[in-house]
C-alpha cells in the first residue's frame, strides 16, 4: 500500500507533462517514470532516519536518471529533471512556513522555514553533485580522446 503512491505520482507527472507541453509520448512516459523512481528511492531510503538525506539520495538518483535519458533521447536534461523532481518539492513546507509567518507564530515559522530550506538545499545539492560529476567525466573523456 505504501508503494501505491508511486503510481499516483506517475499519473501526476503525466499531468504536468501536459501542462509543460511535452509532446512526445515517449518523453512523457520517461519523465513520469523518473518522478516515480525518485519517490520510490525516497521511500526506500526512509530507514536512514534523516529526511534531508532521503531527499539528497532521491535527488541524486533522479538527476542521474535524467542525464541518462537525455543522452538516450537526445533531448535536454532539464525537461526530464524538472518533471522528475517535481514530486519531491516541499510545497507543504513552503505553505506552512508562510502560514506561520502571517499568523505571527515566529518559532514555528523559523523551524518550518529552516527545514523547508534544508529540503530545497538537499534537492539542489543532489542535482549539482550529479550534473557536475557528469560534466567532469565528459571533459576528462574528451581530453583523453584528443590526446589519443
Amino acid at each position: 500500500m505504501r508503494y501505491l503512491s508511486c503510481l499516483y505520482i506517475f499519473m501526476a507527472c503525466m499531468g504536468f507533462c501536459i501542462v509543460f507541453d511535452i509532446r512526445s509520448p515517449k518523453h512523457m512516459v520517461v519523465a513520469s517514470l523518473g518522478g516515480s523512481l525518485g519517490w520510490l528511492v525516497y521511500l526506500l531510503a526512509s530507514g536512514l532516519n534523516s529526511d534531508l538525506l532521503q531527499f539528497f539520495i532521491a535527488s541524486c538518483v533522479i538527476s542521474a536518471y535524467s542525464e541518462c535519458m537525455a543522452r538516450v533521447f537526445k533531448a535536454p536534461v532539464t525537461g526530464f529533471l524538472i518533471l522528475s523532481i517535481l514530486p519531491l518539492v516541499p510545497g507543504n513546507g513552503i505553505y506552512y512556513t508562510m502560514e506561520y509567518c502571517i499568523s505571527g507564530q515566529v518559532d514555528q515559522f523559523i523551524s518550518t522555514g529552516m527545514h523547508t530550506f534544508g529540503i530545497a538545499g538537499s534537492l539542489a545539492m543532489g542535482v549539482l553533485f550529479v550534473s557536475s560529476s557528469v560534466r567532469l567525466f565528459r571533459t576528462i573523456r574528451l581530453s583523453r580522446q584528443k590526446t589519443a
